[in-house]
């Protein structure tokens, strides 16, 4: 009975192993282009084995866009810096922006407009839109999430603090929902915590073990 349970366990473990995300993508080359700290942690975190490419492009997309449309356009025009793939290569850009009222906010410039936004967003709700385009030679795939965010009543004093303090300029809306703000601001959310953080990490992981 012990020898039988044995080979049982081993033939068990060895199937999980083979279907870990880290075996599924041992043939590829994973390339993450995001300078965020938030998206490379959770690669790492993923077990991921990845590298970081970074290209410069301006981020602006057609007036008409609207909420997801946007998102879906930036992840994409991102991925068209990188023209030349090798044949391993899998490429990985995202967006993220904060849509409050019909409007997108984006990374505020300086500490006057990160507090023109969090006083916008007091009190009320707002969604975080992410996309993430996976690439390679010979395909190419867009997904998307989108969480609601509800902030509580923010003082002025409490929007100054977190400015001052935490400097979220990277941040589109201006916050990290993983920091003080977040901690003391945010009265409900409605979707994935992760997406509003910078990546829809449930969504990826599905659809990288789909390769």
């Amino acid at each position: 009975m012990t020898i039988i349970t044995k080979k049982i366990t081993n033939f068990v473990f060895l199937n999980i192993n083979e279907y870990m995300l880290k075996q599924k993508l041992n043939n590829y080359n994973v390339i993450l282009a995001s300078g965020s700290p938030r998206r490379q942690q959770f690669f790492r975190d993923l077990d991921i084995d990845f590298s970081i490419q970074l290209k410069e492009i301006e981020e602006i997309y057609p007036e008409n866009l609207k909420g997801v449309a946007i998102t879906d356009y930036l992840s994409n025009l991102k991925s068209d810096a990188f023209s030349t793939l090798n044949n391993k290569d899998l490429l990985i850009t995202s967006d993220t922006i904060v849509w409050l009222e019909g409007k997108a906010l984006g990374k505020p410039k300086d500490a006057k407009e990160a507090f023109t936004m969090l006083r916008a967003m007091s009190g009320k709700k707002h969604e975080v839109i992410t996309s993430v385009c996976i690439k390679s030679n010979s395909f190419r795939k867009i997904i998307n999430d989108i969480t609601s965010v509800t902030f509580k009543e923010l003082s002025d004093d409490e929007i100054q603090y977190y400015i001052n303090n935490y400097k979220p300029f990277d941040k589109a809306g201006a916050y990290g929902i993983q920091e003080w703000i977040g901690f003391i601001g945010i009265d409900k959310i409605e979707g994935s915590y992760f997406n509003v953080v910078g990546l829809p990490v449930h969504k990826l992981y599905k659809e990288l073990m789909n390769l």
